[in-house]
Formats: structure tokens, C-alpha cells, sequence
């Protein structure tokens, strides 16, 4: 009983560090959006989140395709892998699909940018290529 207690306070623990790290995609300072981009980053990576991202994926998706196109280099180039990882997450259903379209134009102007940065141009392309490959319904 206190064992499985236990597990549930530490998966609302780490559902709160989410949700703030979320919140924090929209803070004025690019180091707290780099530091927010970096910490979704591992959660990502390291643990199937596809519950919490299915309640919260509007706003993430609102949030990182600010960051592509407000943000400058380093920060293009997180939200490019935050982006790969979360169409991951999100899986090749409509979800995922409503992902890729709505972020696809973005990408593709970061990609197309000379001006860009060489790291946020390749983490856009690889981006671009990952989330097409897995939630891409339109086989062009």
C-alpha cells in the first residue's frame, strides 16, 4: 500500500516539473525557455508520456513553435528535438498527424533560413524528416 503511494506521489511530482517546464516555454528570458526546452528534452526521451502530452499538446505545440520562431539559435535547435520527441510520444495517429501539419511551415521556414543558425537548420531538418516519417498521412 505505501509502496504504490509512494509511486503515486513521485508520478504527480514529476507531472508538476512538467507542467512548469511547459509554463516555462513561454517566459521572457531564453535561458529559462533553453533550461525548459533541455529538462523536456530528457522527460521525453526516458519515459512514455503519451497520456500527459494528449491533455497538453495544443499548448506545447503553441509553445514550441514560438520558440522556433522567436527564438535564436541553441534555442531553434531544442525545440527542434523537443519537437522529434514529441511527435514520437505522440505516435502516427491523428494526434501526432495534427502535430506534424500544424508544425511542418515553421520548420520548413527555420530549414529555408540562411540567416539561421547551422545547428537549429539541422535540428529542424531532422525534425522535419523524423515527424514526416512517423505521423505524415499524405504519402507526398
Amino acid at each position: 500500500g505505501s509502496e504504490a503511494a509512494g509511486e503515486q506521489g513521485q508520478e504527480e511530482e514529476a507531472e508538476d516539473r512538467l507542467k512548469e517546464h511547459i509554463d516555462n516555454l513561454l517566459d521572457k528570458s531564453a535561458k529559462t525557455r533553453q533550461v525548459a526546452l533541455q529538462s523536456l528534452c530528457l522527460a521525453f526521451s526516458s519515459k512514455t508520456l503519451s497520456e500527459f502530452l494528449l491533455e497538453r499538446h495544443l499548448m506545447l505545440t503553441d509553445s514550441l513553435e514560438k520558440c522556433l520562431k522567436k527564438g535564436k539559435g541553441e534555442e531553434q535547435a531544442l525545440a527542434g528535438t523537443v519537437l522529434t520527441l514529441l511527435c514520437l510520444q505522440m505516435g502516427s495517429g491523428p494526434e501526432g498527424e495534427e502535430l506534424f501539419c500544424s508544425l511542418k511551415p515553421v520548420l520548413v521556414s527555420v530549414l529555408t533560413d540562411s540567416t539561421a543558425s547551422p545547428g537549429a537548420r539541422q535540428s529542424c531538418a531532422m525534425a522535419l524528416g523524423m515527424c514526416c516519417y512517423i505521423a505524415a498521412a499524405d504519402l507526398e
